[in-house]
């Protein structure tokens, strides 16, 4: 059977090119960066590595510059009257007495014994960026610069990141660290309640008789069978109701369900009895004088949490 002859799709018609505007853009952009070059370029052809390279050195050197200013301002500070260093501050260098204040500090962190042999590494971040790391530890200063990092960043990180960008990190990791810390307060507080109340309850427990004791002891017990009476007369038993309801309303069969769960906690019941080997039966001659008193004590609490 011969094949079937396909159909040439076609042509697509392109449009034509516009030449003189292509030229004349092309010319325009040799021409911009020829300015730039001119004007920038130190008369040297634009190459990407070299000015990368070039950027991150004189960034390097920016940081450098602040470092150095930073030190002569400490010395400034300690020498002259605070009215007169604050005069030489702002009229004689121009600068702004916060900005002094960050220098100094810069000076202060980074010109530190730790932080000092860093310093060259570090200042390859630049000005901006070594101002914002001035709030971490010393520690992970020094890791950072050998290669570790600080909130998950490497220097290269760092580097490539803008100073608000950097700024949020380290706020992020600052609120992180709180956060644990009030978490780790938080669990060493109650963990030193749950130490008080156990040692209470040590003392209060060697205070006692023999029948205090049970007498307790049959206290929680009855507490914990309340629970399970709600449970069942309470939750379980409006669950009942409403399978009931919507039995009569669709016409649907619960009763083998509920017998089920019925037989279910039965069969609980009796697991409980024979591990303890109770009775089945107890008559009220047989039981003990505080049975009364402890189940007068549970349908009173029946009766009240029914009630509310």
């Amino acid at each position: 059977m011969g094949r079937t002859a396909t159909k040439p799709k076609p042509a697509v018609e392109l449009p034509e090119l516009d030449s003189a505007a292509i030229n004349q853009n092309i010319a325009t952009m040799t021409e911009h960066s020829a300015e730039v070059m001119a004007q920038f370029g130190d008369g040297l052809p634009y190459d990407r590595i070299r000015v990368v390279n070039e950027a991150r050195f004189y960034m390097a050197q920016s940081a450098e510059a602040m470092l150095e200013a930073g030190k002569r301002l400490i010395v400034l500070k300690e020498h002259e009257p605070h009215g007169d260093f604050t005069q030489i501050v702002t009229e004689q260098l121009g600068i702004h007495e916060r900005a002094a204040r960050r220098m100094m500090q810069a000076a202060l962190k980074y010109l530190s014994p730790a932080l000092e042999s860093k310093r060259t590494t570090l200042s390859v971040l630049g000005k901006a960026k070594l101002l914002e790391l001035i709030s971490e530890d010393d520690d992970d200063l020094v890791a950072l610069a050998d290669g570790g990092t600080v909130a998950g960043l490497d220097l290269d990180d760092i580097e490539r990141m803008s100073c608000r960008e950097l700024r949020k990190a380290l706020r992020d990791l600052r609120e992180d660290k709180e956060a644990q810390g009030r978490l780790l307060a938080n669990t060493t507080e109650n963990l030193q309640n749950t130490k008080l109340e156990l040692e209470k309850t040590r003392r209060q427990v060697e205070t006692m008789t023999a029948d205090q004791r049970a007498a307790e002891l049959r206290q929680e017990v009855t507490s914990m069978a309340y629970e399970v009476e709600v449970g069942i007369m309470g939750q379980l038993r409006e669950g009942f109701a409403k399978l009931a309801e919507q039995a009569e309303e669709q016409g649907a069969d619960h009763r083998a369900f509920q017998a089920a769960l019925i037989v279910h906690l039965e069969s609980l019941l009796e697991e409980v009895r024979n591990e303890f080997d109770l009775p089945a039966e107890l008559g009220r001659d047989q039981a003990p004088d505080w049975v009364g008193a402890d189940m007068a004590a549970l349908d009173a609490q029946f009766a009240d949490g029914v009630g509310t």
